[in-house]
């Protein structure tokens, strides 16, 4: 009989401010980090964790400001993001990992791997950020039936990065927490599974690191110093021969099938896991594909990995 698996919520000191992480016990095996995106929180892994913590160590923080992690007075912009994950690393000992991530977790993924990949063992993502030359390629489709939907979704983003708009719509009216974090997944989500998203965000002010994000997304060159990083990081990312792979769902959001399965071919050791009907947040509707699918791929890796060093 299998023994149950323990995830613990923890809290650690990292400048000078607290995060939030999950955990499971199995210190001796190597490294997963879960990386989310916005506005979720670890909480989103909770049904992928118990599937992987028997292959790895996983660990799942909750990104400054968001989940129960602190909400210091910073700016919450990408590279305040990756300051914080840095020395959570740090904090926590971790010198390798696999990497699994989501949304803006896809881009702090991208940037820590280009920056020491030596660090990461493999990288397993979904729904990724990358560098989008013009608003088109934001929820770029190619299927008719879903472009009223793309073109709507980007109308609404462009209010998000318009000052005064912005601060109305997510700030004061919450709509990312209660209407693109639902309208991101295809099942319909519980009032008391929708609690745990809610949670982390009760006033206007604690929403600010929501806000944040979608003004650093990298859309037609802005903004820049975020743009290039990425551009970079792809870059590092097309040139990598670690590990990897893409989840897509169908008709996705940020990445659609087509392009999934375009973006996989141009990468070094890249294998395509296609879980079916799917938008955004692929975690809420496919946790157990994800997670038997994670648990394998590092179990598959780690089985050749004394082979390869010996």
């Amino acid at each position: 009989m299998s023994k149950s698996i323990e995830i613990e919520i923890r809290k650690a000191s990292v400048l000078g401010s607290s995060m939030a992480y999950r955990e499971t016990d199995a210190q001796d095996a190597p490294v997963a980090l879960f990386l989310h995106g916005n506005p979720t929180s670890s909480h989103i892994w909770r049904n992928i964790l118990p599937l992987v913590a028997p292959v790895a160590h996983c660990i799942a923080p909750d990104l400054i400001g968001f989940g129960q992690s602190a909400k210091p007075d910073i700016a919450y912009r990408f590279f305040d993001h990756v300051r914080y994950l840095d020395a959570l690393i740090d904090e926590l000992g971790i010198s390798s990992a696999y990497l699994v991530a989501q949304d803006w977790g896809t881009a702090l993924a991208f940037h820590l791997a280009a920056r020491r990949p030596d660090f990461v063992k493999g990288l397993a993502f979904m729904e990724f950020i990358r560098p989008m030359p013009t608003w088109q390629d934001f929820h770029h489709t190619d299927v008719p039936e879903e472009q009223d939907h793309a073109e709507a979704a980007r109308a609404v983003f462009r209010k998000f990065r318009t000052p005064g708009e912005g601060e109305a719509m997510i700030l004061e009216a919450n709509a990312f927490v209660e209407r693109v974090l639902p309208g991101g997944i295809a099942r319909k989500l519980r009032d008391e599974e929708m609690e745990p998203y809610r949670a982390p965000f009760p006033t206007p002010e604690s929403r600010r690191p929501v806000l944040a994000l979608p003004r650093e997304l990298p859309i037609a060159g802005e903004p820049a110093d975020v743009y290039q990083a990425l551009q970079s990081a792809h870059a590092a990312l097309a040139a990598s021969s670690y590990p990897k792979l893409l989840f897509t769902g169908e008709p996705g959001a940020l990445v659609s099938p087509e392009f999934a399965e375009q973006f996989a071919a141009s990468l070094k050791h890249c294998a395509l896991v296609r879980l079916g009907s799917g938008l955004h947040f692929l975690q809420e509707d496919h946790p157990e594909a994800i997670g038997r699918s994670v648990a394998g791929w590092i179990a598959g890796i780690e089985a050749v990995s004394p082979q390869l060093a010996a």
